[in-house]
């Protein structure tokens, strides 16, 4: 199920759903996670939003990634993918938005649901 969730209090239409999605999902604050990216995107000389920069920074907070097929006689929707995985935390990719979903419903500023994800991140030793 969706529940509508923005950790970012002052902005609601932002594009901004990697920091959204990684501080729900790590239940650290909008203004942590944003301010970690930006280093990171300073030191590296790129923008906070690219996805391998948040790949690494997922990857060094203990996260795996994990790709889904491609085919899309195989694929499934973000909704699909918080039905059969409903226990535990997981940040979604899609290739132009991020979602978190936890224990079967997905949290996003608007529902997401439909989108069709193609890769995803679990927490090391976690299901």
């Amino acid at each position: 199920m969706w529940i509508r969730a923005n950790p970012n209090f002052f902005r609601d239409s932002e594009p901004d759903c990697v920091v959204r999605a990684i501080a729900i999902a790590t239940g650290d604050s909008w203004e942590k996670v944003h301010w970690d990216l930006c280093l990171m995107s300073h030191l590296e000389h790129t923008m906070p939003s690219v996805n391998w920069l948040w790949d690494l920074y997922l990857k060094g907070r203990g996260f795996i990634r994990f790709e889904l097929p491609e085919s899309c006689q195989e694929c499934i929707t973000v909704r699909e993918f918080a039905r059969r995985f409903p226990k535990g935390t997981y940040i979604i990719g899609t290739g132009s938005h991020a979602v978190c979903v936890r224990n079967g419903d997905w949290f996003d500023a608007y529902d997401s649901g439909e989108m069709i994800p193609s890769y995803f991140y679990r927490k090391k030793g976690r299901r």
